[in-house]
């Protein structure tokens, strides 16, 4: 389960110790309307919070958790055992949940929902790091594999560097924050969560009285392509299509404009509510089937006590499908664009 992190515009990191909170949970809920009639799968197992909540649901209802951080698969076992039975949690990325369910032997699949983001706990873990808010190694890898966020701030170029922190970041200040990374790296390599954020803090401004922290957006921008989280997404909407019944539902809590307008889009698309090119999701050519009908109107905004209780809560959006009986079209490549860097023109600047 996550919670919201710190984006631009959004409250400052979490102190230590402070509870996990699901976010939006019984909208969830209502939204996915478990019955015990086949699999769900929770497709970011976190601390288990929409898992807990779904066995609660229904007391026949059996559910298929995923997570690709392996202390959460550990953290869950108390939970695996006390469900007895009705719980499969594995490891792995949601973009492969398909594969995973088929694995599992669990079908059909009568819902999926997916909490997209970094979780409470990789927040509050200094050694993960995730936060600048207490020191610790540039890592941000929310599994063991591939380069970290040490790797990307000391081997990447410049440009790129630039392009990762303002697409992904959204910080205006991008080419600054770049340079300046480059020219501390000639001095040694940058390792720690506090070394970068006093980097970024040298060349990015707030506005009296903020409490948005200067590198809020480049840690952003840095996690985001570390994991590959866009593209992550694109391809579990792909998979949850794929591996849905027919009545299954998909439900999807975003928390920045970034992953929900690919969420927007493709449900847009594949409701038949898009027969017009955007500047976000070109037009595909004629008219596809109808694979998803939607089950809210608009995004799920979280209510007055739940932005008391847990502010983090304050930039959650939720959206939610249906699946028909309609063949799955094609994937969408436009929805890859939305997830990629834009591509370097010939005069090495990105369009």
């Amino acid at each position: 389960m996550r919670s919201a992190p710190p984006r631009a515009g959004a409250a400052p990191h979490p102190q230590p110790g402070m509870p996990h909170v699901p976010v939006l949970i019984a909208e969830v809920i209502e939204a996915l309307k478990p019955t015990g009639e086949g699999t769900i799968i929770d497709g970011t197992f976190g601390a288990g919070g929409y898992t807990r909540a779904l066995l609660a649901a229904d007391p026949a209802l059996h559910v298929l958790a995923i997570d690709r951080d392996p202390r959460a698969i550990l953290g869950g076992q108390a939970l695996v055992a006390e469900a007895a039975g009705r719980l499969t949690l594995v490891p792995g990325r949601f973009g492969d949940l398909d594969t995973l369910a088929a694995e599992a032997g669990a079908e059909p699949i009568g819902g999926v929902v997916l909490d997209i983001g970094v979780s409470s706990m990789q927040l509050d873990t200094p050694e993960r790091g995730f936060s600048f808010r207490h020191d610790g190694p540039l890592d941000m890898r929310m599994g063991n594999d591939g380069p970290s966020a040490a790797d990307l701030v000391n081997d990447a170029d410049e440009a790129e560097l630039a392009d990762i922190i303002y697409h992904y970041g959204e910080e205006r200040r991008s080419r600054a924050v770049a340079r300046a990374i480059h020219e501390a790296r000639r001095r040694g390599r940058i390792e720690g969560t506090a070394q970068l954020a006093e980097i970024v803090a040298g060349v990015v401004r707030v506005e009296p009285g903020s409490h948005i922290h200067p590198a809020t957006r480049t840690f952003q921008g840095l996690r985001i392509a570390v994991n590959d989280e866009l593209g992550e997404l694109v391809r579990a909407l792909h998979a949850a299509e794929r591996v849905l019944a027919p009545g299954g539902r998909l439900a999807v809590v975003t928390f920045h404009s970034l992953e929900d307008r690919i969420v927007k889009q493709f449900f847009a698309a594949r409701s038949g509510r898009v027969d017009q090119g955007s500047r976000h999701l070109p037009s595909q050519g004629g008219p596809e089937p109808r694979s998803l009908k939607p089950v809210t109107k608009g995004p799920v905004l979280p209510g007055a006590a739940e932005l008391a209780r847990n502010p983090r809560s304050r930039s959650a959006k939720l959206r939610a499908v249906e699946r028909t009986e309609s063949p799955v079209p094609a994937p969408l490549g436009a929805l890859e664009t939305l997830a990629s860097l834009p591509e370097r023109s010939r005069g090495g600047v990105r369009r």
